[in-house]
């Protein structure tokens, strides 16, 4: 089972601009990155198979700061926690990207992938979670993946669309699971959902039972996909 935990990058801005009497941000950070390594352990001690470091502030921080530097701090954050781990232990972790779906709304759905990927892939992981059956143009995204994607990383795009009421066929995740394919070697793709099934806010308009069938789709087209790739 996957756990999905909170990057220290977007726990890091609680920490406030005015600073706090005895303890100085340097502090704060190394508390910081050792407690969310302790985080993403007790998951893989607990028996996760994998750990997914919900990382949404990523395309948001392009929005506010176009320079990237605010981005280049977030990655350089989250690796000070992922260098704390071996090569083997960084295979089970990944990285999860998506602009945002609290309240069935996004926050930076218009910040391009092709403004983030480079960043976003030098973060030291083994798996990269990406929100794709929303995106306007999928195969400018897919694109996008094969030509930025670290050799020998896997890639899970998103499948369905949690904050669409409309329930996904397994043939509509069969397809967009081959045209993955076509980008992504088969090897090192998987699939996962977009952004929306545990938003940050009180949301309560996907249903359990959409919910539900929404990943029964993905995985019954999964299975179909897989049929077809074998072919």
């Amino acid at each position: 089972m996957k756990q999905a935990v909170i990057s220290a990058s977007a726990l890091s801005l609680i920490y406030p601009e005015s600073g706090i009497a005895g303890y100085p941000r340097d502090a704060f950070v190394e508390d910081l990155v050792r407690e969310a390594e302790a985080d993403i352990r007790r998951c893989l001690d607990g028996g996760a198979d994998s750990v997914q470091i919900d990382f949404t502030e990523a395309r948001l921080s392009i929005k506010l700061d176009a320079s990237k530097g605010l981005l280049n701090a977030f990655v350089a954050l989250n690796n000070r926690v992922l260098e704390r781990f071996s090569e083997a232990e960084r295979e089970k972790i990944g990285v999860h990207t998506c602009p945002g779906a609290d309240h069935d709304s996004t926050h930076s759905a218009d910040v391009g992938y092709a403004e983030l990927l480079p960043a976003l892939f030098r973060l030291k992981v083994g798996r990269f979670y990406v929100q794709l059956a929303s995106e306007p143009e999928p195969l400018r995204v897919l694109r996008l993946l094969k030509e930025h994607a670290p050799r020998g990383r896997t890639i899970f795009v998103g499948v369905t669309d949690p904050i669409d009421p409309k329930i996904e066929t397994p043939e509509l995740v069969r397809d967009r699971i081959l045209a993955a394919a076509k980008f992504i070697d088969p090897a090192v793709l998987g699939t996962t959902d977009d952004c929306g099934f545990s938003p940050f806010g009180d949301d309560v308009s996907t249903s359990r039972e959409t919910a539900f069938a929404k990943i029964r789709a993905r995985v019954e087209g999964n299975e179909l996909a897989s049929r077809a790739l074998r072919v």
